[in-house]
């Protein structure tokens, strides 16, 4: 079964800085998963969507580099790979400032908070605080999301333009994942206006029962939106209606401060 966060390699269109070895070993490495952690070759290779002998050649690669382990049949990514993700976040010291700040908006609404940006049709999450679990899946740093149903989710694609956001919903694998889920393109885009129009984003348990959300913009100097900051917490303890009348304002506030940290930070 092929990953479904990942691009399909056929679907590319190389031109001449295309390394299209580079990209195959980036499609072994996002066969891993939270549901796949150990894999065999044919298994990786049927997730990567490539041939055993390429996925073979691969993977012994990266295990002479460190990033992978073998065990019997079993392939199995190693702690190396965090190198991959922490170039990212050294690379961006605004978020060893954010989060003082993301501490200080947790300890005020007792809700967890965390920092996404936008990658294709999903949300990447760079940072977290947490208070407890809400979820029934575990979120972390480098943890996936899809954008359409989830509050940073819509305050980053309210930046989009209209062509490019409409393109980026048509792509997107909408599911009903609650009943309050909305899966069609229209009504989502009407939703993600009424975002880019308040400026802020509210949803009411579409990514899961009993979850809600909500979310504010981070920008840089230029003032354009770089990511998003949200808090979450369950309905069956705090409504979307007291969730936006008592934690809105910090919540606008925590982003605005980690925004003009972002704004005095050289270029």
């Amino acid at each position: 079964m092929a990953n479904p966060a990942s691009t399909r390699i056929a679907d590319l269109k190389p031109g001449d800085g295309y390394v299209q070895s580079f990209a195959r070993g980036l499609q072994v490495i996002r066969s891993f998963s939270a549901s796949a952690p150990r894999q065999t070759l044919t298994e990786v290779a049927q997730r990567s969507e490539l041939s055993r002998a390429g996925a073979r050649r691969i993977l012994l690669t990266l295990e002479s580099l460190g990033y992978v382990r073998s065990e019997g049949k079993l392939f199995s990514l190693t702690p190396r790979i965090l190198d991959l993700g922490f170039a990212y976040l050294s690379s961006m010291p605004i978020w060893n400032l954010a989060e003082p700040v993301m501490e200080t908006l947790v300890a005020q609404v007792k809700e967890s908070c965390s920092a996404a940006v936008l990658d294709g049709t999903d949300i990447v999450y760079v940072l977290r605080v947490s208070t407890h679990k809400i979820m029934s899946i575990s979120l972390g740093i480098g943890s996936r999301l899809p954008a359409y149903c989830t509050s940073m989710g819509r305050m980053l694609l309210s930046a989009l333009p209209e062509t490019e956001l409409m393109e980026c919903l048509e792509r997107s694998e909408r599911t009903a994942r609650t009943k309050y889920t909305a899966v069609d393109v229209k009504e989502i885009a009407a939703r993600i206006a009424q975002v880019r129009k308040q400026g802020w984003s509210l949803v009411n348990q579409e990514l899961e029962e009993g979850l809600v959300s909500m979310a504010a913009p981070i920008t840089n100097r230029a003032g354009q939106m770089v990511a998003a900051l949200n808090i979450s917490g369950q309905a069956n303890r705090t409504s979307a209606k007291v969730m936006q009348e008592t934690m809105l304002p910090q919540l606008l506030a925590a982003a605005q401060a980690i925004s003009r940290m972002l704004s005095v930070q050289r270029s």
